[in-house]
C-alpha cells in the first residue's frame, strides 16, 4: 500500500473493512423478523441506547439502517459497550500482520467523545455518522480531534510522529515499499511542510481545514465511503 496520504484515510479505511467484514457474515442482511427483535433488544441489553426516533433524529442514519447497525454491534458488544480492550480485539482483526494496538488507541479516544473509557452503541453510530454520511468541515474536525491527542486545540510533530508511528505498526509487512526506521518522520515533516503555514511549528484547525479543503487527494478520500452502507 501506498502511504502518501494515509494520514486522512486510515479511519475511513477501517470503517469500510468493518462494514465489508460484517457483510461477508451476513450482519448486513435485512430480516425484519430480525429488525422488529433488534427494537425490542435495544430497551433490555445491560446498557441501554437511546430510543431509535432520537438516534435517527441526531445522526444520518435511516431507522432500518439502526437496526441493522444495531444488529452487528450486538454481535459483537453483547453487554451494549465497548471498553478499550475488546475495542483493540476487535479492530486487530482487520491488521493480523501489523500491530494495531497503539492506533487502535488513538481511534478509541476519538469515538469515546465523553471520555468515560467505554464505547456504546451511540457513540459508534454517531462516529459512523461523521464518517460516513458527515460533510466535509464534519469529517475533516473528527480526523483533526483524532490527531489532537492532547486536545489543546493543536497538532503538534511529536502527537503526530505518534499517530504515524502507530499507522505503520498497523500495516505491517503490507506497507509498499518497505517500511524504513525513517519513515514515520520524514511523514510527518511533508505534513507540515503542507499543513504548518505559518511555521510555528503547531498546525492549527484553521491550517489543517484550509489545506485539507485545497487537496484534491484528500477531498476524493473524503467521499469514497459515503454509500458503503
Amino acid at each position: 500500500m501506498n502511504l502518501e496520504g494515509l494520514e486522512m484515510i486510515a479511519v475511513l479505511a477501517m470503517i469500510v473493512l468493518f462494514v465489508k467484514a460484517l457483510e461477508q457474515f451476513g450482519l448486513l442482511e435485512d430480516d425484519e423478523e430480525d429488525s422488529a427483535e433488534d427494537e425490542l433488544e435495544l430497551a433490555t441489553v445491560r446498557h441501554r441506547p437511546e430510543a431509535l426516533d432520537k438516534l435517527e433524529a441526531q445522526s444520518k442514519f435511516s431507522r432500518k439502517e439502526l437496526q441493522v447497525l444495531y444488529r452487528s454491534f450486538k454481535n459483537e458488544c453483547p453487554s451494549g459497550i465497548v471498553n478499550e480492550d475488546n475495542f483493540k480485539e476487535i479492530y486487530a482483526q482487520f491488521f493480523p500482520q501489523g500491530d494495531a494496538s497503539t492506533y487502535a488507541h488513538f481511534l478509541f479516544n476519538a469515538f469515546d467523545t465523553d471520555h468515560n473509557g467505554s464505547l456504546s452503541f451511540e457513540d459508534f453510530v454517531m462516529g459512523l455518522s461523521v464518517l460516513l454520511r458527515g460533510t466535509i468541515n464534519e469529517k475533516l474536525y473528527w480526523a483533526f480531534n483524532l490527531y489532537d491527542i492532547n486536545k489543546d486545540g493543536y497538532i503538534t510533530k511529536e502527537e503526530m510522529l505518534d499517530i504515524m508511528r502507530s499507522i505503520y505498526d498497523m500495516m505491517g509487512k503490507y506497507t509498499h515499499p518497505a517500511v524504513q526506521d525513517e519513515a514515520p518522520l520524514e511523514h510527518v515533516e511533508k505534513f507540515f511542510q503542507k499543513m504548518d503555514k505559518n511555521k510555528d511549528g503547531v498546525v492549527t484547525i484553521d491550517e489543517f481545514m484550509d489545506t485539507c479543503k485545497t487537496d484534491d487527494s484528500i477531498m476524493q478520500s473524503m467521499h469514497l465511503f459515503e454509500h458503503i452502507i
